[in-house]
């Protein structure tokens, strides 16, 4: 499988910037007040941690809005990101995005979230909407994907793509997502590809850092799975938390690669990992599966990159990841 990046081996201390060993610090504050062991979610702790963002008109060369999927679903809401950058007359692909979180906390305003949002819009050169999903423990398995299905639907059929942008081409859109987001990409993409759509086509998804778990732990969950940041403890109380009750983590919401997808007909992907991710076994496994099942994937891997790099611009792989993302969506368009 190919891949881009530094070829040397990881570092198990990797530089970090302050702010970063911080926000771990800060995680794991929050895992241990806002996150309970009956498998509930305190929001109000939550609520005091999560810094929200209102749209903006012009914001670092990138206009957002917020738009509802209809009037009778107002708790399913999305935030659209304009590259001012582009002509209106330039036809720009639209890519359909899912923040992480564990499927638990994060929404499209969220600050990381939206920043980084906007500078994908920007970098890549796209429209993208940013899906507020409905959250774990209160909605568990299917309903982000449920959600991101319907928004895909309401692109297709027009109570949405009215409130885009003249120039958005939907018949140009990418799927992708972050972390629970990946997971969530995965999931939508092969409802999408058992469903005829009239006017929307997905050509492509993009799963960075997808959360994918299973039973049995894998060498980087045993290597990784204690350190800062993500760990094994969160990874097994998000699951419990999303999944039906009573499922193990072989539930095929988790361990998708118990599926058979064969006879599905996916778009090209591109899947980022992270030599540092404790994840990073099961999204070489996924990748592997990927293409086994006779499927188009770029790999790309960052040695040094730590679980939720993309929610820090100030790491290296935060850029690598803005181009690699954007000469992927190139050539599958060019194709």
């Amino acid at each position: 499988m190919p891949s881009t990046g530094d070829t040397q081996s990881p570092s198990s201390s990797p530089n970090l910037p302050s702010k970063r060993r911080l926000a771990d610090l800060l995680s794991s504050v929050l895992f241990r007040h806002a996150f309970r062991s009956d498998f509930t979610v305190n929001r109000g702790f939550l609520r005091l941690l999560d810094r929200k963002v209102p749209p903006s008109s012009t914001t670092r060369g990138v206009a957002s809005f917020d738009t509802t999927l209809d009037s009778s679903s107002s708790d399913l809401w999305l935030r659209v990101y304009n590259p001012l950058t582009c002509s209106e007359s330039d036809r720009m692909p639209v890519i359909i995005y899912f923040h992480g979180g564990g499927f638990v906390f994060g929404s499209a305003d969220s600050q990381k979230i939206d920043s980084f949002s906007r500078d994908f819009a920007r970098e890549i050169g796209a429209i993208v909407v940013s899906v507020n999903y409905r959250l774990a423990p209160e909605h568990r398995f299917p309903s982000p994907y449920d959600d991101g299905f319907r928004v895909l639907k309401a692109i297709d059929e027009g109570s949405i793509s009215k409130s885009l942008p003249e120039n958005a081409d939907i018949s140009s859109c990418f799927i992708a997502g972050e972390s629970a987001g990946g997971n969530i990409v995965h999931h939508v993409t092969v409802r999408a590809a058992e469903y005829e759509f009239k006017r929307l086509k997905i050509a492509g998804m993009i799963a960075i850092q997808p959360f994918l778990g299973g039973e049995e732990r894998t060498k980087s969950e045993i290597r990784f799975g204690k350190g800062g940041g993500l760990t094994l403890e969160m990874t097994d109380w998000y699951w419990k938390a999303f999944l039906p009750i009573g499922s193990s983590r072989d539930h095929p919401g988790a361990n998708v690669v118990r599926s058979d997808v064969s006879g599905l007909k996916l778009p090209p992907a591109l899947v980022v990992n992270g030599g540092l991710d404790l994840l990073s076994d099961r999204i070489k496994e996924y990748c592997e599966w990927l293409e086994k099942s006779g499927k188009e994937v770029r790999v790309v891997e960052y040695p040094n990159g730590i679980h939720g790099f993309s929610w820090f611009s100030d790491l290296p792989e935060y850029s690598m990841l803005m181009q690699d993302a954007r000469e992927f969506t190139r050539r599958v368009l060019l194709n």
